[in-house]
């Protein structure tokens, strides 16, 4: 089937985030680093903002379990910004020649309200046709719900349409869907993929 669509995740696609660019300065010490980004402020709590949940609740929450280190875990909200490394130009560079023969898209999993802080920020964004934002529909990757959604908000195909993410989970989903897939994991070259691919 000729590709017609191509949707975007955005973090380790498009943009480079990473807690430890704004931890990485805040705790000298590596094993509690390590600990910190594991078990206090870690993936699956990060996941729950993406989902919908507000920093607010989420910080609450967090600094009543570990108060030792309240100021730490509300620098996840407050300088957030910090974590960006800023975006991945390789990738982000193809946008504009894609444009001429594709409709694109995003679709993220990202907090609603930490993601017009780079949306303004990175020009690239705004050459994208539609954005799926997940903390504003509350449901996130790898859920076939949030895929379906941007399959019925832009009249898509899914046949048409290829998905790229750097996570395993999310690509399983996108080609159970009936996505053509490119798998954005390390050592990937994304303008070689599209080549063979489009």
């Amino acid at each position: 089937m000729e590709i017609k669509n191509i949707i975007f995740d955005f973090g380790g696609v498009l943009i480079d985030w990473n807690p430890q660019y704004l931890y990485g300065d805040i705790f000298q010490d590596n094993e509690e680093l390590d600990f910190f980004l594991n078990n206090v402020c870690n993936s699956q709590w990060n996941l729950k903002q993406d989902a919908g949940r507000s920093f607010a609740e989420a910080i609450k929450e967090l600094t009543a379990k570990f108060p030792q280190y309240e100021n730490e875990i509300r620098m996840y909200h407050s300088s957030w910004i910090t974590m960006i490394g800023g975006e991945i130009k390789e990738n982000t560079s193809l946008i504009k020649k894609l444009k001429s023969n594709y409709r694109l898209f995003g679709l993220t999993n990202w907090s609603a309200e930490t993601f017009p802080l780079v949306y303004n920020q990175y020009p690239f964004f705004k050459e994208l046709e539609g954005i799926v934002v997940s903390g504003e529909e509350k449901v996130i990757k790898p859920n076939n719900q949030i895929y379906e959604l941007l399959l019925d908000r832009y009249k898509l195909k899914a046949c048409e349409s290829l998905f790229i993410d750097d996570n395993r989970d999310n690509i399983a989903t996108a080609k159970r869907l009936g996505f053509q897939t490119i798998w954005l994991c390390e050592g990937v070259d994304l303008n070689e993929e599209l080549r063979i691919l489009i």
